[in-house]
């Protein structure tokens, strides 16, 4: 009887220890409040969506003025070449991301998913800020290298999204961080276009002589650092997700099977988790194009007219991105969520596909106008491939997303950001080579110029279109 009654008594502590872990549980306390409270959790959705603009918007401010840039620090030796050296610049931070993006999945499926978003903040303060006091082209590289090496923000973000919230608000919050993401996009290349070379643009207010006259591109770059600086204080209010009790289970259960003591299978390896991995690739295909167009877009749009291009300002570039941005933020909230129920994520991607094409196909042709047609259609085919390529990134984070359980969530997403950074990196590069080589070749029998840039970008989306189908991609929902 002594013995039973132990039993008994050291049942009742375990248990009685297994709920206070529950209740100190960060993961736990998180499923109590959704479980109780069956509403939107906006004050959460904020928070994400001011990390993910935290996150994107370096990523693609630079652009704009990218070109000028490499120009000022004078290793191009004619103008045609700047094209290969912004490339390497552009990939610098993907390839940085590639990297790392799994050992970054890999913290916040162990540590915890805020740890992780506070550091990538911390990181975009830095090296963002010292981007823009870049002296030479090696500096250049090397900022934006490291800044793309310690941002591991976006797959946790991801995670994140789908665990703060009950299932039924999934949609909306991987909506807000492609909204945010793709806001990023935008908004980032317009505050570079408005920003870069103060002196030049606004006298009156910096002189040549002044801090930001000395480093032309430093003022687009201290405004988004700022911004990193303000989300980074933020963040201490965020809520963790992650079950810590469920990570010591898991450490006891794989002792008690190196003992021999429980043959409890283990989990799946996500390499063979064909759903995750299906749409891991489709998800690269279409950021490849993605990127592509994000580097040729404004470095076409600042080319002069005789080379096929706008002889858009950085600032007109600005403009055109800000507008784009505005219709995505309005699509994305307003209507995407009522739209992905209606058609799910995989027909929109295929809709979303062929309208690109059909865009992409008229932007050589948009070039030979002038006036307010151009300025028009220029407006309406940016905001027509922004919306669109926002909708198709928000769907394939929902598919990856529902392909895992929590506990792999972090790494899945690690693995899902370093495929898609190592074809962001080659989509810059590519992109700027592919650009500068057209530059010189304006009067080719086949695909002139700009011509065969963007049917190259067409190719590629085409591809991305093709792998939408069965039986490459392969749906699940694992809860």
């Amino acid at each position: 009887m002594d013995e039973e009654e132990n039993r008994e008594v050291a049942l009742l502590r375990n248990e009685e220890e297994e709920e206070e872990e529950e209740e100190r549980c960060p993961g736990c306390v998180l499923e109590k409040f959704k479980q109780s409270n069956s509403s939107i959790p906006f004050n959460y959705f904020f928070f994400v969506f001011l990390l993910a603009l935290a996150a994107a918007l370096p990523i693609s401010s630079l652009f704009p003025f990218l070109y000028f840039m490499i120009r000022d620090f004078g290793i191009a030796k004619k103008d045609e070449d700047i094209g290969y050296y912004a490339g390497a610049v552009g990939c610098a931070f993907m390839f940085g991301r590639f990297l790392t993006s799994i050992f970054w999945g890999m913290i916040a499926d162990r540590y915890g998913r805020k740890p992780v978003l506070i550091f990538g903040t911390i990181s975009v303060v830095i090296f963002n800020t010292l981007f823009g006091l870049s002296t030479n082209f090696w500096m250049a590289i090397s900022t934006r290298f490291l800044l793309g090496s310690l941002c591991g923000i976006l797959g946790p973000m991801r995670a994140y999204a789908s665990e703060i919230c009950r299932k039924e608000y999934q949609a909306l919050g991987m909506s807000i961080i492609s909204t945010a993401w793709g806001i990023g996009l935008v908004i980032g290349p317009a505050l570079g276009g408005f920003l870069a070379q103060p002196a030049e643009k606004f006298p009156r207010i910096f002189s040549k002589e002044s801090l930001f006259g000395r480093f032309p591109y430093f003022l687009p770059c201290l405004v988004i650092s700022t911004f990193a600086l303000v989300v980074t204080i933020l963040c201490y209010w965020l809520p963790e997700t992650l079950h810590f009790h469920c990570k010591k289970d898991e450490e006891n259960l794989e002792e008690d099977n190196d003992m021999g003591k429980c043959n409890q299978p283990q989990k799946q390896s996500l390499y063979k988790n064909w759903p995750l991995m299906s749409s891991i690739m489709v998800y690269c295909v279409f950021q490849l194009q993605d990127m592509g167009y994000s580097e040729i877009f404004p470095l076409w749009a600042v080319s002069p007219k005789k080379y096929g291009g706008l002889s858009y300002s950085s600032e007109q570039v600005g403009e055109v991105l800000a507008i784009s941005g505005f219709a995505m933020l309005v699509f994305q909230l307003f209507l995407y969520p009522s739209i992905e129920r209606s058609f799910g994520p995989v027909h929109l991607a295929r809709i979303g596909a062929v309208i690109t094409i059909v865009v992409l196909s008229s932007y050589p042709f948009i070039a030979k106008l002038s006036g307010l047609t151009l300025t028009l259609l220029v407006d309406l085919a940016a905001m027509l491939k922004n919306v669109i390529s926002v909708c198709i990134t928000t769907g394939l984070f929902l598919l990856q997303n529902r392909a895992v359980s929590q506990s792999q969530r972090g790494a899945a997403n690690g693995i899902s950001m370093a495929a898609m950074s190592l074809f962001k990196a080659i989509g810059p590069a590519g992109g700027g080579v592919i650009f500068s080589w057209a530059q010189n070749h304006q009067n080719g029998s086949f695909l002139p110029g700009d011509h065969l840039v963007f049917f190259i970008l067409n190719v590629v989306e085409f591809i991305a279109f093709a792998m939408t189908c069965k039986p490459f991609l392969v749906l699940t929902d694992v809860t």
